[in-house]
């Protein structure tokens, strides 16, 4: 017997009607205890997720990067897990092929399903994907598979951002002058906003001792507000932090969201200034005052990068290509209330890389591991913890140990003298005071 779920669709979006997991499981359920997540922070096209309750059901929002598969062999697939380091799923469903109703676009696939809120305990983790059944299950591929914690706010938030055309906007930042909409589950409710005063400081040094690092404010200065009429499009002139609260009217339950108004063309970098402040990871102050204040500082920064190379172009440009592409995919993959390579998780993926391998553990904690880089060469790895906030629900901190601080000066000196131009020791000594 076959159960089908009543949905509603969004932004002409078509629904996909999901069959009871009672029936005989077409896929081997995956029993690996620890699967390796590194492969979720590789730069590249991601499969994208969003939520919205609905009454009893939790609607999801998916769009697969082109060149999407799904049918024989790629079911999109359901799992649910109680922690990331569970060996057996609470259970398992798949969408069969004769149910599915993509939406082909210009930026993917997009689907959208719901399943009943009861099936989803809070705190456990959801897993989606449309890989072949034979598929190694400990490699995690962005483009095809997604995880998602389900904290309170996923599984209670009735509305949804959109873009300009009413599709789901499937991340939390905007540009400045961007129009985008609140699509609310129901009746439309008016959207109240505050726009609150932050400075956001860049991540410091992982060997830097946690005492000394600076509070932030308890409570933020609100610079703006406003209500805006149920269904009235948005659009944000001044970059910022924005919290947005919809409902409160008729008895319901005000729901906030945070939402990173951006500068020019986030997450890429256009602006002198938007080259130069990343660069804080790697020079002094004194350094990036002189790029600053240089009559042109983005040619500034361009022999900045030739100095380091010694004159070679062909290595300068590599050098600019793969530091400034690690903080483009930072800004992308960390993006919280500030922007991506600012975050801890982003301060390591811009100096050391993209992680070799990644767990989650029971607790949501994140170990990343490096086959090089510790002492002698050898491994290490960098633990990050999960420091959700009204601001900022999916961010971690990094665990801070006084023993990295010489290898991350060995990495930090890799960068600033490539073994092809390498003369000698070319690491500033004052970086601590950066």
């Amino acid at each position: 017997m076959k159960r089908i779920i009543n949905l509603s669709g969004l932004g002409g979006l078509l629904v996909l009607a999901v069959s009871s997991f009672a029936r005989k499981e077409p896929f081997r359920a995956p029993l690996a205890p620890r699967p390796d997540y590194a492969g979720l922070y590789r730069d590249g096209p991601h499969l994208n997720v969003d939520t919205r309750r609905e009454g009893d059901s939790l609607r999801l929002y998916l769009r697969l990067p082109a060149p999407a598969r799904l049918g024989p062999g790629h079911a999109l697939r359901l799992v649910v897990w109680p922690s990331y380091e569970a060996k057996q799923p609470l259970w398992q469903d798949s969408v069969p092929r004769r149910q599915q109703h993509p939406r082909p676009g210009p930026d993917g696939t997009r689907l959208t399903f719901c399943v009943a809120a009861a099936r989803l305990p809070a705190g456990a983790v959801l897993e989606l994907n449309t890989n072949p059944v034979n598929t190694k299950e400990d490699y995690q591929e962005p483009t095809t598979t997604a995880w998602l914690r389900l904290t309170e706010a996923h599984l209670t938030r009735p509305f949804v951002l959109t873009d300009s055309a009413g599709l789901p906007l499937l991340r939390r930042y905007v540009q400045a002058g961007e129009t985008f909409g609140v699509d609310s589950y129901g009746l439309y409710q008016p959207v109240r906003w505050k726009r609150y005063a932050v400075n956001p400081i860049a991540a410091l040094p992982p060997m830097t001792n946690p005492a000394a690092m600076p509070a932030g404010p308890r409570v933020l200065p609100v610079l703006d507000s406003a209500t805006t009429r149920p269904g009235e499009p948005l659009r944000f002139a001044e970059s910022g932090l924005y919290a947005l609260r919809v409902g409160g009217s008729s008895g319901s339950a005000a729901r906030p969201l945070a939402v990173m108004v951006t500068d020019n063309k986030y997450p890429a970098l256009t602006t002198a200034a938007e080259l130069i402040e990343p660069l804080r990871y790697l020079t002094t102050s004194q350094e990036r005052k002189r790029l600053t204040d240089a009559p042109d500082p983005k040619r500034a920064v361009d022999k900045f990068w030739l100095d380091i190379a010694k004159g070679n172009q062909t290595l300068g440009k590599d050098l600019i290509r793969r530091y400034y592409g690690r903080v483009t995919a930072a800004n992308r993959l960390f993006a919280a209330h500030k922007a991506g390579w600012l975050t801890d998780r982003g301060l390591l993926y811009v100096v050391l890389g993209p992680p070799p391998s990644v767990r989650r553990l029971f607790n949501g904690e994140e170990r990343w591991f490096y086959s090089e880089g510790g002492l002698n060469g050898g491994p290490i790895t960098y633990t990050f913890r999960p420091r959700p906030s009204t601001f900022a629900p999916d961010y971690y901190e990094l665990v801070r140990r006084p023993e990295y601080e010489l290898l991350w000066y060995a990495a930090v000196e890799t960068w600033r003298t490539p073994p092809t131009a390498l003369t000698g020791p070319n690491v500033p000594t004052d970086l601590r005071g950066r």
